[in-house]
């Protein structure tokens, strides 16, 4: 249990169960990744740990904490960039493909 101004823990990937995958994407301190839309398609992006500055296509920057959830599927993203002094930690979760 947390108080006020407190964020949980971060979840292990095993806890969203096997009907999904989950990826850990790992942003160094002043770090940045160029954005590949085919890396985040279909994922709902939980920041875990950090921060992250979205840098989108005209030049914009959007800024996002931990807890924080995104979308990046379709957006006018170039890249991802981590403005902290820690590692920003992303957990990418998708659904599995169903086996039928």
């Amino acid at each position: 249990m947390t108080g006020a101004g407190e964020n949980p823990a971060p979840s292990p990937p095993e806890r969203f169960g096997p009907s999904f995958d989950v990826r850990r994407v790992v942003v160094e301190p002043g770090g940045s990744r160029v954005h590949d839309e085919a890396e985040w398609r279909g994922a709902i992006v939980l920041l875990e740990r950090g921060r992250i500055e979205l840098v989108c296509s005209d030049g914009d920057h959007r800024a996002f904490r931990r807890g924080d959830v995104l979308w990046l599927d379709g957006l006018p993203v170039r890249a991802l960039r981590n403005p902290g002094r820690e590692p920003a930690v992303l957990l990418a979760i998708s659904r599995r493909p169903s086996r039928r």
